[in-house]
């Protein structure tokens, strides 16, 4: 935070055309630019648009020097039709008419016109001449130093003699987001992604570098500017940049108000919202602006945000609620708050509690009554408004055994005669016609391979995990000992790209439907279908194996076809081939692989030394690759989200821990927190709908597989470091993520689609599969004394805190607590902890067990508790032991169950 006296050096630049490139351009860069300081940046202005060319932060070390906008390849985008920061949309009409009149300062580009700036200005100008055509309204945009922030104001003004009604208003945002023809290093170093808290007047965009450790940016609203929505900006995808393309997502705008687009294009949509607009009478003048403010770290955004005088919001355990779960919600605020409301009526309901710690917070618990989104209007005293988006779920159990009925009921698959040797299998679903995906031209998402083939029974198999049900595993049987292993996995270890292809001549008795158009290079014949080059296929097929295992070792009555011994011993098979040195990506970061670190953990456990020194040592040669490198995030994508998974993983298993933390860090810069749960802990992911999706688009997706997938750091660097409450924020964000993915049937859709004209789940099940293992591999019970908010349970109900801390395990797999002051995890093998009683002087615990979560139809019961205790924290206390005799078996406590329960009393 900067107080110093406002004082700025303006100056005009000039640079040659030949430094800059093309003439035909009408952005202005051949006739210089306006440079000015600010305490924070050095700002450099496109002279003849005035639109921002360089944010450029000051400072020494590190920190200094880094620039939001993507000066570098600017010259690229000086063509009409390119967004830059500073320009403006917006849809208007007389009142007392329908159609509305758009705006657009980028359509048609000419120089806008200089006024004179004096005092706290910095450069101004009027809109008019690159509006041309649209005499609605008189705009003069100012640049301006206040108190030692920039802002970036509008004067909007009614120009005519009758009022004048503002439908749509934006401002287009422009950072350097673009990927294209950079190197790893390149990218990584200057460039940054940016989401949004469409929170009206709450509301801000946060913009991350790359790297996860310089200053992020914070774009405030000034004044009554609120952020309504968040429109995707369409620009012409057939320049050099590849705009909405896997190296360069795209523009989006801030929008101040919305109506003009809620009567047209998002008619068949419910918004964010409250669609708005706002009427100026004649020469009537309101201002709309923006503030750019440095926050210290991605961990300070919210000390930023108060700092700044802004409404912060935190929920607990996020904004995804299952239905039985109790959320907390906190509020800081310098203005009272005067009222709640909810959207639908009666979605939610709210009392007001004790929790918080200081009075700088006002607590509330919120109560879910209706499934699906919700949104928490907070209105406080000074008419600041904010609101809060929720998703209600099924309780967590149910959401998982719904997800297994389905998955093995409605996407099974059995037609013996299929002629690609698909059945029986859990294909992909298409939920909008509700009927198995038989035939795509994307040849994996019918062919039971890649993340979008793979995903339905990925998902179906780690769910036995999570929760085994005797009908489900019977069929699981099946489809791993006819299907995956003879058909999608040959007799040599190696695994197919897809099972399926397009090759008529090959199967002529198949009806190809003639609709589906089959010439592009993802409709493949037989030979690609049948290569076995693609590491990540192998992951997956792993991952069922070990899932099988652990119900054939842990509730061994549910299996009948093989033996653990069989289902371990394919496991580690399928690994030795995948890191055989003829397998493609094999040394890149794996979607899921944690579930080879659980395996790994499982064969030292079991006592298998030779196969978990072959894991292990292939594990460490692939290490060794990482830790030379510094950005050892690579995929078959120019940048990508899955690789730091897999890297974090084994590098905290080898004591990398630069790599780790370097891994580590990069997720924070991708995976936000805010009080939104569709942004809560969703990783980027832009381009997978194209691969995985029916709705085929570059967009920021909601929840897909990042957000489970990335949250295993996150969530697992808590455990070792149990007070930076900011990675368990994000991290059972992430988690809880896949369980809004669940429709109400159990049908999982791969994501949800974020563009204000859609906001809907995607119609394909796709790649929801490594989305779920994220979330059965670390979703838990997570018990903090938080400093500002007490006793709290991410996954539970705190019912009690004195004399002891009794929580309520309410998690989907009720199988793990983590108890963070003593740096606790406790797991289960088999059964299903019901409540935790913890206290905190003694620093025991008293554990109640019970054989299945309740409450769930056909969830098997264990046949004893296999209870698991570790200390994954550095602070020295040591290990949780039962004070009971208990036999242990492979690192297990084994606790028979008395009248349908156990009890575990655990002392240091």
């Amino acid at each position: 935070m900067y107080t110093p006296s406002l004082v700025a050096i303006i100056s005009v630049i000039s640079f040659s055309v030949s430094s800059l490139a093309q003439s035909s351009g009408t952005l202005g860069l051949q006739d210089g630019f306006l440079n000015f300081t600010t305490p924070t940046f050095n700002v450099q202005l496109v002279k003849d648009s005035q639109t921002l060319y360089s944010l450029q932060t000051k400072g020494n070390g590190s920190s200094g020097g880094f620039n939001f906008i993507p000066s570098d390849v600017m010259s690229q985008r000086q063509s009409n039709g390119n967004y830059h920061l500073g320009d403006l949309t917006f849809r208007a009409r007389v009142v007392g008419s329908s159609a509305w009149t758009s705006g657009d300062t980028a359509a048609q580009r000419h120089n806008v016109a200089a006024l004179s700036a004096t005092g706290d200005t910095l450069a101004a100008a009027n809109l008019s001449p690159t509006l041309s055509g649209t005499p609605l309204l008189n705009i003069t945009r100012r640049w301006v130093l206040s108190n030692g922030n920039l802002e970036l104001l509008f004067d909007v003004t009614n120009s005519q003699k009758q009022a004048v009604e503002i439908g749509a208003l934006g401002a287009p945002l422009e950072f350097n987001n673009i990927f294209t023809g950079r190197t790893a290093a390149q990218t990584n170093e200057l460039c940054s992604l940016f989401d949004p808290y469409i929170g009206q007047d709450a509301g801000y965009v946060q913009v991350t570098p790359l790297l996860g450790t310089l200053p992020p940016l914070l774009v405030l609203p000034v004044g009554k500017s609120p952020l309504e929505g968040w429109r995707f900006l369409p620009e012409s995808t057939s320049t050099s940049l590849a705009y909405q393309s896997q190296t360069f997502e795209g523009l989006y705008e801030w929008q101040f108000h919305t109506l003009a687009y809620a009567e047209n294009e998002w008619k068949n949509v419910t918004p964010w919202n409250t669609p708005s607009s706002a009427t100026l009478q004649p020469g009537e003048t309101r201002t709309y602006g923006l503030r750019f403010v440095l926050a210290p770290s991605i961990r300070g955004i919210e000390s930023a945000l108060q700092a700044a005088e802004r409404p912060v919001a935190v929920g607990v355990p996020g904004y995804i609620l299952p239905s039985d779960k109790t959320g907390k919600l906190f509020l800081s605020f310098s203005s009272a708050v005067e009222s709640l409301s909810v959207s639908p009526a009666g979605a939610l309901s709210w009392t007001k509690n004790s929790d918080a710690k200081s009075s700088s917070w006002v607590g509330y618990d919120i109560t879910p009554h209706t499934w699906g989104r919700s949104r928490l209007t907070v209105t406080y005293a000074d008419g600041t408004v904010q609101t809060v988006h929720y998703y209600v779920t099924h309780p967590a159990v149910q959401v998982l055994a719904d997800l297994g009925n389905f998955l093995t009921t409605e996407s099974w698959f059995d037609d013996p005669s299929d002629p690609f040797h698909r059945s029986p299998s859990v294909i992909s679903y298409d939920r909008e016609v509700n009927a198995p995906v038989k035939d795509d031209p994307r040849a994996w998402i019918p062919g039971l391979s890649d993340e979008a083939g793979a995903g339905s029974w990925l998902a179906a198999s780690v769910k036995q995990f999570a929760q085994p049900n005797a009908a489900e595993v019977a069929k699981m049987e099946e489809f791993i000992n006819q299907t995956l292993w003879g058909s999608v996995q040959n007799s040599d270890g190696t695994v197919k790209k897809s099972v399926y292809f397009y090759q008529p001549a090959l199967v002529p008795n198949y009806d190809y439907p003639s609709s589906i158009n089959w010439g592009n290079w993802w409709s493949w014949n037989q030979a690609a279908s049948y290569a076995t080059d693609r590491a990540y296929d192998y992951v997956h097929v792993i991952a069922a194996y070990w899932s099988l295992y652990r119900v054939a070792r842990n509730y061994p009555d549910l299996v009948k076809t093989h033996t653990w011994e069989w289902y371990l011993n394919q496991a580690v098979m399928t690994i030795a081939t995948m890191t055989n040195g003829r397998v493609g990506y094999a040394d890149d970061g794996l979607m899921e692989e944690t579930v080879i670190r659980y395996l790994l953990d499982d064969l030292q456990r079991e006592g298998l030394t030779a196969n978990a020194t072959l894991v292990e040592s292939r594990m460490r040669a692939r290490e060794n690759v990482w830790a030379g490198e510094r950005y050892p995030f690579g995929s078959e994508m120019a940048w990508d989200s899955t690789g730091q998974e897999g890297v974090y993983a084994w590098a905290t298993y080898f004591n990398d821990s630069t790599t780790a933390i370097n891994a580590l860090n990069s997720i924070l810069a991708y995976q936000p927190t805010v009080a939104h749960w569709g942004y809560n802990g969703n990783a980027r992911r832009y381009w997978d709908n194209v691969y995985g999706g029916k709705l085929q688009r570059i967009e920021r997706q909601i929840h897909h597989y990042g957000s489970g997938l990335n949250a295993i750091p996150l969530i697992s660097q808590f455990r070792a470091t149990p007070t930076d409450y900011y990675l368990l924020r994000v991290g059972f964000g992430g988690l809880s993520g896949p369980l809004s993915n669940v429709d109400q049937g159990g049908f999982a859709a791969a994501s949800f689609h974020s563009f204000a004209d859609t906001l809907k789940w995607d119609g394909y099940s796709g790649d929801y599969g490594p989305n779920f293992v994220g979330h059965a591999l670390e979703m838990g019970t997570y018990i903090v004394d938080h400093p500002d908010f007490g006793w709290q349970a991410f996954g539970g109900n705190v019912v009690a805190t004195t004399p002891t801390v009794r929580v309520q395990t309410l998690d989907s797999l009720r199988r793990r607590v983590f108890i963070a002051p003593i740096g606790a995890w406790l797991t289960l093998d088999a059964g299903a902890f019901e409540e935790v009683d913890y206290d905190p002087t003694m620093r025991s615990a008293v554990l109640t067990i019970v054989p299945a979560a309740p409450g769930v139809n056909g969830a098997a019961p264990a046949p004893n508790a296999r209870l698991v205790v570790a200390n994954t924290a550095a602070n020295g206390l040591g290990v949780l032991k039962p004070t009971q005799s208990l036999k242990q078996d492979a690192g297990a406590w084994v606790v028979p169950f008395q009248g349908g329960k156990a009890t575990v009393t655990l002392a240091l």
